[in-house]
């Protein structure tokens, strides 16, 4: 028996990506959360991080989570390549290259056309989804009102870039990737990819105090194990590939808006920023937030309050980590208050 869909498709249609291929019946899956008000201007958007699919992000939203679905319209836009929305696992032929500008363009037709939307009340972000947060700001400066950059950046930075070829080599390293694509589901890869995630992705501090037993794990290699080594094994290894594409092309400059100015790029967006980086991330460093704060110069604010976590860049994602997850709340409704 098929179980039953819980999300719905915005069939795109024939799209000209941002490289002039066409992309052919290109579709956008989404989920949407609590009751769109009369006058349209109770909505946020939150785009899916990298390999996530919106129910392992839906956790966050609940009358008392960081996004109150009781006060607002909530839509979660599956980014392509996650195997909901138009990922090479679905998709026949080629999958041809998808940046962040395309998958912008299509969410910003899923609003307008579909939904009647011309406001955002907040656009927030966690990693992959922070990188489209910030997109938008700047593509879409007199819709969206806040935009919250959780452990992202608005471009993906040379340190970045570096550990996501580490990525991509320990998954292609496996012998069933041949000809540019994997022809079936590499076990060990999957499991080198876990190994190589899990270095960066918490810090130095997480495993010299052996942070890793506050949830149940016994022993390093028992969170290792069950905490790892299986992780991307649910998604399709060619969707993860073209993810990371979409991750390492990332820039909110390049494109025919603003033509690779990064500066001006920044300074088109105006709505409240909230930079929210982890205080020990090693993907997007703090480092950046700063960098990218003082060319916010048109933005109605913009504030950088790192996360003071040592859960590395999962302090953006704290499913169970209580601390991090209030802390991310309380700036949220500080946010969402200006």
């Amino acid at each position: 028996m098929t179980a039953q869909r819980d999300y719905e498709i915005f069939e795109a249609g024939d799209v000209t990506l941002q490289s002039g291929t066409v992309f052919p019946a290109l579709n956008l899956a989404y989920k949407t959360y609590g009751t769109l008000s009369p006058a349209r201007d109770n909505v946020i958007l939150y785009p899916t991080s990298f390999s996530a699919q919106h129910v392992d992000t839906e956790w966050l939203i609940g009358p008392d989570g960081v996004i109150d679905p009781t006060r607002y319209f909530i839509i979660i836009p599956n980014l392509f390549g996650n195997g909901l929305s138009s990922s090479p696992s679905n998709t026949a032929g080629p999958f041809p290259k998808v940046t962040y500008h395309d998958a912008i363009a299509v969410q910003h037709r899923l609003l307008t056309e579909h939904f009647g939307i011309s406001t955002l009340a907040l656009v927030y972000g966690w990693s992959m989804g922070g990188m489209q947060a910030y997109h938008w700001a700047a593509l879409h400066p007199d819709m969206v009102e806040r935009a919250a950059i959780v452990c992202g950046s608005a471009r993906c930075a040379p340190y970045n870039h570096v550990f996501l070829e580490g990525v991509k080599a320990a998954l292609t390293a496996d012998p069933a990737f041949r000809d540019g694509r994997f022809v079936e589901k590499p076990v060990a890869g999957y499991r080198a990819m876990g190994r190589v995630y899990a270095g960066w992705a918490m810090s130095h501090g997480f495993y010299r105090d052996e942070i890793w037993r506050e949830v149940g794990f016994t022993s390093l290699e028992d969170y290792l194990v069950r905490g790892w080594d299986a992780t991307f094994a649910r998604r399709d290894a060619n969707d993860l590939l073209a993810q990371i594409e979409i991750w390492q092309s990332g820039d909110v400059s390049r494109c025919a808006a603003f033509r690779g100015d990064f500066d001006r790029a920044l300074a088109a967006i105006k709505a409240h920023m909230l930079l929210m980086p982890g205080a020990t991330d090693r993907y997007f460093d703090v480092r950046d937030n700063e960098d990218e704060l003082g060319r916010l110069t048109s933005a109605k604010s913009a504030v950088l309050h790192p996360i003071p976590s040592q859960h590395g860049h999962r302090a953006g994602n704290p499913v169970n980590n209580p601390r991090d997850q209030a802390f991310i709340k309380a700036e949220i409704a500080a946010l969402l208050s200006r």
